[in-house]
């Protein structure tokens, strides 16, 4: 296990309440259910003066969200480096693990290859033990997405529509996510017609 020794300081309900969401702290450290001696950085999930009722959620760098009560003598709590403070021990990093949707046009077996085969030149071979891939074939058709208000009356108009993307295939659309209170509206791709009048 991969820890670091950092110099930190135990934070009050008080100052915690005070944090916004750019600041990086240190919380317990957990792991799928598998809690560990040591912090992890973290970042509060809303700006601490929105919390309630002294507990507080925050998302470690590794995409775990803890909920932690400062005030609680028997839980960790909430810490932020200070040189002046005691010292913690901080799980690091080994790596970043990537979730990616490529698209390969006219891909096949072989073009896969080649680009794992980049992937273990420029990074190792520790960079992929086992692929978990899901190959799925592209139907040659595109679609136009929109977005339009989740509450509200049903409507073509441009008023109650933001476009979202012109001209991409069906396949993209599901790794894309909808902006808050939008949902996606998907239809057949059509041509945009140029009808400003020229000279």
């Amino acid at each position: 296990m991969n820890t670091e020794k950092v110099m930190a300081r135990r934070l009050t309900v008080e100052e915690v309440s005070e944090l916004g969401l750019q600041e990086e702290i240190f919380v317990s450290a957990e792991l799928d259910d598998l809690s560990l001696d040591c912090h992890a950085p973290a970042f509060l999930t809303k700006p601490g003066k929105y919390f309630e009722g002294g507990s507080f959620t925050a998302r470690t760098i590794f995409g775990n969200e803890v909920q932690v009560l400062p005030n609680n003598a028997e839980e960790r709590g909430i810490w932020v480096a200070d040189e002046a403070g005691e010292e913690i021990e901080v799980l690091q990093s080994a790596g970043v693990l990537l979730n990616l949707a490529l698209f390969v046009p006219n891909g096949n077996k072989e073009a896969l290859e080649s680009l794992y085969t980049a992937a273990r030149e420029a990074f190792g071979v520790g960079i992929v033990q086992r692929w978990n891939e899901e190959v799925v074939a592209v139907p040659d058709v595109k679609v136009d997405l929109f977005e339009e208000p989740v509450r509200g009356r049903k409507s073509a108009s441009a008023q109650n529509r933001d476009r979202r993307a012109l001209d991409i295939y069906p396949t993209r659309v599901r790794f894309m996510e909808a902006s808050a209170g939008w949902k996606f509206i998907v239809e057949p791709h059509h041509e945009v017609i140029d009808d400003t009048p020229t000279i």
